[in-house]
């Protein structure tokens, strides 16, 4: 069981009909996407090429910025917002997408470019998959 699983869990209160796995997928795939758009923005960097590589940092740093802020949302229940919950989920999608394209526009010649839009499409669906789970 995860550490999300888990903190998941012990919450006292009911979650108000939120699916807990579909919000637990959200959240670890936030924390992993955030993580890959880091590391990416990084080996970015690290490139000789960095030049043609600016709009790729700069998606990459947006979208860890997003997924972080969105974990931390999804984490918070008491006194819960449904509709600052969809928001934020809605930013972090988009930021996903547009990140998952940018790097995959660089994938056949970065491999942490594939690793990271991978990563931005699996959190762009869980995202996506809690939302429609929100009514």
């Amino acid at each position: 069981m995860t550490v999300a699983a888990q903190m998941l869990g012990t919450y006292p209160k009911d979650l108000g009909g939120v699916d807990k796995d579909k919000l637990v997928t959200c959240l670890e795939a936030c924390v992993e996407c955030a993580q890959a758009c880091t590391a990416c923005a990084d080996a970015c960097l690290s490139e000789d090429m960095v030049a043609e590589l600016i709009k790729c940092i700069r998606t990459n740093l947006d979208c860890a910025d997003l997924c972080e802020a969105t974990g931390r949302v999804l984490s918070r229940h008491t006194g819960y917002d449904a509709n600052l919950s969809r928001a934020v989920l809605e930013a972090c999608a988009a930021a996903c997408k547009a990140c998952g394209d940018e790097c995959e526009s660089h994938a056949e010649m970065h491999e942490h470019c594939r690793v990271c839009a991978e990563a931005c499409r699996r959190c762009e669906q869980a995202c996506r998959d809690l939302i429609s789970s929100l009514g």
